[in-house]
């Protein structure tokens, strides 16, 4: 008898099959399903002020959408669950009643003690690969947010705004957002 050590990866219909809870939160990356736990008081908050003031100048503009967690993106196989995204409203189309089918315009991940290392490393390559255009990297701790943008090799860092600075985003030039209402 042989036996084969065949790892079995999990598929969107797994996915899409768990049982619906309220306290729990997947993504499914690289055919695993990895368990996305509670954010913290501090992440909620800054999430909450990023989202207001996105959402309000995006809808002043009309611009397009401004959406949170929980949202399942549908990247290639992996089905993410970002902080904070932005789809433009000339890609509207990617948007459906139950997730998003494509590359958002832009993606907020707010890092936390069980999620920094893979926001810096496989989401960081996976929305570079899927074409997100500009990738917000928001370390609470530092209280920093790194803006990249999208290059012919991946991101591309444009800048490291911290808690006295003012953010500029290459998708929103007229935005100018003081990170001490963030901080």
């Amino acid at each position: 008898m042989s036996s084969t050590n065949t790892k079995i990866k999990f598929t969107y219909r797994d996915y899409k099959g768990l049982p619906e809870s309220e306290t729990k939160r997947y993504e499914l990356l690289e055919g695993e399903l990895v368990m996305v736990p509670s954010p913290s008081f501090e992440h909620q908050r800054i999430s909450r002020e990023l989202e207001l003031l996105l959402g309000n100048f995006v809808k002043k503009n009309k611009l397009g959408e401004i959406l949170d967690a929980p949202f399942d993106v549908h990247l290639g196989e992996d089905v993410v669950q970002p902080d904070i995204l932005f789809v433009s409203k000339e890609r509207s189309g990617i948007i459906t009643e139950e997730e998003i089918r494509g590359a958002p315009d832009l993606v907020i991940e707010i890092f936390s003690p069980t999620t920094a290392e893979r926001d810096r490393t496989y989401k960081e390559t996976l929305y570079a690969r899927e074409g997100v255009r500009e990738y917000w990297m928001v370390d609470p701790e530092k209280k920093t947010i790194q803006v990249m943008t999208l290059g012919k090799a991946g991101f591309e860092n444009f800048d490291t705004y911290g808690k006295k600075g003012t953010l500029k985003s290459p998708i929103f030039p007229a935005l100018n957002i003081k990170l001490s209402q963030i901080f």
